[in-house]
């Protein structure tokens, strides 16, 4: 299924490796340089504004190619304008399949091909089907997981999540007003039932060319978990689609148990963090802490917004010195100190082992020290010093 040289992608994982182990301290520059010397990867683009120039530079090739087409089609016109997308959709998976038997991965020009041709494939589905939102999302869906089985693509399984999500709510519109009640509910099991499956996954995952696209997937089922019943969220999605605005003194069914879940799963997220030492989830609850003190301000202003914010101000302060006078002395667990991996000074005897695993070598070792003792070597021989 993957379309690139297996060998290619562990040299990948291996040169990143160093590079960590490099900033650590682990090993020289010279012997990460060694590294990248004997291990060949893939042209890929690790400097993010560089990959967004060679991005734009290929839609600007993308573009180009579909504007030569559409040359030769204007004559035929209305029929032209039916299947141009589908045209326009197989230039792109053409392109990127070329590309990746280039040897092209995650370089800005495969990202412009890719994207493009999700988007004319969902355009294309979307004239066919004369902007059928749940037929468009299922088939971008199909495409953006394929893309990402094959090419690895970690942003293709971002536009898959939101993809399968808007199948979801779309299948729930279906249904009618009951469907659009339900869908806060719908949502929350959709996005607990893959949470667990994608975390089975990471945890038995063979292969660990997929593992930035799961995790990516696993995050996402966290924030749209949170999301789906936040009350903010539930509140005005509730005036969106069932029509009548909530009056005052009168407030959306099950609002109490909306406004628990809103404070009561960042919280969880935050022990689950602290407890498992995730520090994506980590970063996730602070979001959704955040997320649910706005919700509570946006119905119920107690303070002028200046005041709520210095107040908010201090407290934060105040928990961040004293959670670090807790935590700076401690060694291990949750602990104040830096990374090992980033500072280390105790372990730069490693960078022989991990050559040596790496190339297969044998490390340097050190001779014995001889049984037969030598004399202090006075004058000329070893051992002579004017006795016998």
């Amino acid at each position: 299924m993957i379309v690139y040289n297996k060998q290619l992608l562990d040299n990948e994982v291996l040169t990143d490796e160093a590079d960590a182990l490099c900033k650590g301290g682990f090993i020289s520059k010279e012997q990460k340089k060694f590294i990248e010397k004997e291990l060949p990867v893939l042209k890929s683009q690790k400097n993010i504004l560089v990959r967004i120039g060679f991005f734009l530079l290929g839609c600007l090739l993308f573009g180009s190619i579909c504007g030569a087409i559409s040359l030769f089609g204007l004559s035929a016109e209305n029929t032209f304008f039916k299947i141009c997308f589908y045209i326009f959709a197989v230039v792109g998976f053409a392109g990127v399949e070329l590309l990746a038997n280039q040897e092209y991965h995650n370089h800005g020009l495969d990202d412009a091909f890719i994207l493009n041709a999700l988007l004319c494939l969902g355009a294309a589905i979307g004239i066919t089907t004369e902007g059928y939102e749940m037929v468009i999302a299922f088939f971008v869906a199909v495409g953006a997981l394929f893309i990402f089985l094959r090419y690895l693509h970690v942003i293709s399984m971002l536009v898959f999540c939101l993809s399968a999500t808007a199948f979801l709510f779309f299948g729930m519109f279906e249904f009618g007003d009951i469907g659009k009640a339900i869908l806060p509910f719908t949502a929350m099991i959709f996005a607990g039932v893959f949470y667990f499956l994608t975390k089975k996954m990471l945890n038995r995952l063979n292969e660990r060319y997929y593992y930035n696209g799961l995790l990516l997937a696993n995050s996402f089922c966290l924030v749209l978990f949170y999301l789906s019943c936040n009350y903010l969220v539930v509140r005005e999605l509730s005036a969106e689609l069932l029509g009548p605005e909530v009056k005052p003194g009168i407030d959306i069914p099950f609002a109490y148990f909306f406004y628990a879940f809103t404070f009561i799963v960042p919280v969880l997220y935050l022990v689950q963090a602290l407890k498992t030492k995730d520090r994506l989830m980590l970063w996730i609850s602070f979001l959704a802490i955040g997320f649910s003190i706005y919700t509570i301000r946006f119905y119920h202003s107690v303070l002028p917004i200046e005041v709520a914010l210095t107040l908010g101000g201090i407290v934060l302060f105040g928990i961040a010195y004293f959670s670090i006078r807790k935590l700076k002395e401690k060694e291990s667990g949750l602990t104040f100190k830096p990374d090992r991996i980033n500072h280390s000074d105790s372990l730069l005897n490693a960078e022989a082992l991990v050559v040596a695993s790496t190339f297969g070598m044998k490390p340097e070792v050190k001779p014995q020290a001889s049984p037969m003792e030598f004399g202090g070597g006075g004058f000329s021989g070893g051992g002579s010093d004017g006795s016998f």
